[in-house]
């Protein structure tokens, strides 16, 4: 039985075997706007480089491959809806095509539904190899009747510990929601439904890494996880309640696809649709963000003081 995805370069979350009791104290962001210093990384990247953004949506035949799970994983309604499944023997999971090297993503997700206890929907970026970048999307199934957490991290040259999770405000097993990174040279914003609810700023100036070097593809996956994904693994997994099911559809993304050590954001072409690539969050975006932190946030690292007895990451302090 697999623990998680047998491609897993994806590390799973280190707080859950170091406190396996959320902390619940909620963060109140501060309003800042763009650096002058990451604008004048973005002014540096766009002299460089007209972009030719690459648009993709909709079709799972076209944009990605089952990868494994012995036809667990099923492309229905003409390559418009992706399902994975999980029962005792295995999880199952599928990537993308293509790697890409900044990119604005959203996939509509309806998650397991019942109790989910011990199992995990992954949805993420990651580069390959020790060094490797990715951006985690993870939600860790429940109790029938208790709330879904949204887990976030964010790993720059092999290291992650950076880990923020979330109660979300509506059930993510009843309709499908939509899921989005943006991932451009400013900034990494989470949004959910359009909302934003976590950002990681290009503070490399300040000596704080940031995934601008490593291409990246998309994977998914629904795999057991019931040694800490539940309560720190105290709730294990009910067998009688499979086979659990997750669904996919909706998958769009603006991309800078990289393709034998090439991108196509390329020079010579300009695009008309490549405003994410200089994306922040505006006033409401802030407003938005803040909402969701002072109301639904249940971890922060930047908050652990516990965990980081030395000192807090950098970043925690610039953001």
């Amino acid at each position: 039985m697999y623990k998680k995805a047998p491609q897993a370069l994806h590390a799973t979350c280190s707080i859950c075997f170091t406190n396996s009791v959320l902390i619940t104290s909620y963060l109140t962001m501060s309003r800042s706007s763009i650096t002058s210093s990451t604008r004048m990384l973005l002014v540096s990247f766009v002299l460089a480089s007209s972009l030719v953004i690459v648009a993709y949506g909709g079709n799972f035949y076209q944009d990605f491959d089952i990868t494994w799970g012995d036809g667990r994983a099923k492309i229905l309604d003409n390559g418009e809806l992706l399902t994975l499944s999980l029962d005792k023997a295995s999880g199952s999971g599928f990537q993308s095509k293509n790697e890409y090297l900044f990119a604005e993503i959203s996939m509509q997700l309806k998650l397991v539904p019942g109790n989910s206890a011990g199992t995990v929907t992954a949805y993420y970026l990651s580069s390959q190899g020790p060094a490797h970048d990715e951006i985690d999307f993870e939600f860790l199934g429940n109790l029938s009747g208790d709330p879904y957490i949204l887990h976030t991290n964010l790993f720059t040259q092999g290291k992650g510990n950076r880990e923020q999770q979330f109660y979300l405000w509506f059930d993510p097993t009843v309709e499908f929601h939509t899921y989005s990174v943006l991932w451009n040279p400013i900034n990494i914003i989470f949004s959910v439904d359009g909302i934003p609810i976590r950002v990681f700023k290009n503070f490399e100036s300040s000596g704080v890494p940031f995934p601008n070097s490593q291409a990246m593809r998309i994977y998914c996956s629904l795999w057991d996880a019931d040694d800490w994904a539940t309560r720190g693994g105290l709730v294990k997994t009910d067998w009688t309640q499979a086979p659990f099911i997750a669904s996919f559809r909706s998958f769009s993304a603006n991309a800078c696809v990289w393709s034998s050590g090439t991108s196509s954001c390329s020079t010579g072409s300009g695009s008309s649709n490549d405003s994410w690539m200089s994306q922040g969050l505006d006033t409401t975006g802030q407003e938005k963000l803040t909402w969701v932190r002072n109301n639904y946030m249940i971890y922060d690292y930047c908050k652990d003081t516990k965990r980081f007895p030395q000192g807090l990451p950098i970043e925690c302090s610039l953001a």
